[in-house]
């Protein structure tokens, strides 16, 4: 379920307006980002301050936000959303088993991260 609360967007600083999405792992206490450029069109929230807003807009190619104001300096920005990842078969074979009755079983299908 996506919440407006689910992933940290940036501080508004009384000036900036756009601020790219991202996605935040977590593991053993580290963490990294990474942009999200492609979220699914009307999946996606934001909160200022923890509270929800509406004043804003999406690229859905970049996963720029684009606020219609400023946020305040010292503003917490967040957002959630669905996000989609284009990849590529990475290979020209799949591995398959037939279970029976025409029914078929995908046994391995590997898969790379499209470069943007």
């Amino acid at each position: 379920m996506v919440d407006a609360l689910d992933q940290p967007l940036g501080m508004g600083d009384g000036a900036a307006t756009s601020f790219q999405l991202v996605k935040r792992y977590v593991s053993g206490g580290e963490w990294a980002e990474r942009p999200i450029r492609k979220p699914v069109s009307g999946s996606v929230l934001v909160a200022v301050d923890g509270v929800e807003v509406s004043a804003f807009e999406v690229d859905h190619v970049t996963g720029v936000v684009t606020f219609d104001a400023a946020p305040a300096d010292g503003a917490v920005l967040t957002a959630g959303y669905a996000f989609d990842v284009p990849v590529r078969f990475d290979a020209d074979r799949l591995e398959m088993a037939l279970l029976g009755n025409g029914a078929m079983r995908v046994m391995r299908a590997p898969v790379v991260e499209v470069a943007e």
